[in-house]
């Protein structure tokens, strides 16, 4: 349970940095930043498995490229689920969206595997 409570600040902290290197991601509070992390997770757990189901034809096609664009929907949909984490006007932004994404992904995954280096 403590691992899952520093995963989950340090998420949060990841997305509040990914929101101060872009300028159309829009982050109000650091407990905003944990809910977020938080809710994307869930999204991550419950959504994203579908969206991949679905579109793995296309995956398949664009050699696993499409894999950016389904973090990318997750990214935003999270944000539309949390007032106070906006990524801007979804069509317009949507190559930051697809880098902020990745980002997040890339910091989960380091976060993920430091926490879990620690022994008990």
């Amino acid at each position: 349970m403590f691992r899952w409570v520093i995963k989950l600040l340090l998420n949060g902290g990841a997305l509040l940095l990914i929101g101060n290197w872009f300028q159309s991601i829009q982050i109000n509070s650091y407990g905003v930043a944990v809910l977020a992390a938080l809710i994307l997770g869930i999204v991550n757990s419950i959504i994203r498995p579908m969206l991949t189901f679905f579109t793995m034809p296309l995956t398949i096609l664009t050699l696993g490229l499409f894999w950016f664009v389904i973090n990318a929907l997750t990214f935003s949909l999270t944000a539309y689920f949390i007032n106070g984490f906006e990524v801007g006007p979804w069509p317009d932004n949507i190559g930051i969206v697809i880098i902020a994404a990745a980002l997040m992904s890339v910091f989960g995954w380091l976060i993920d595997w430091v926490v879990s280096k620690t022994k008990k």
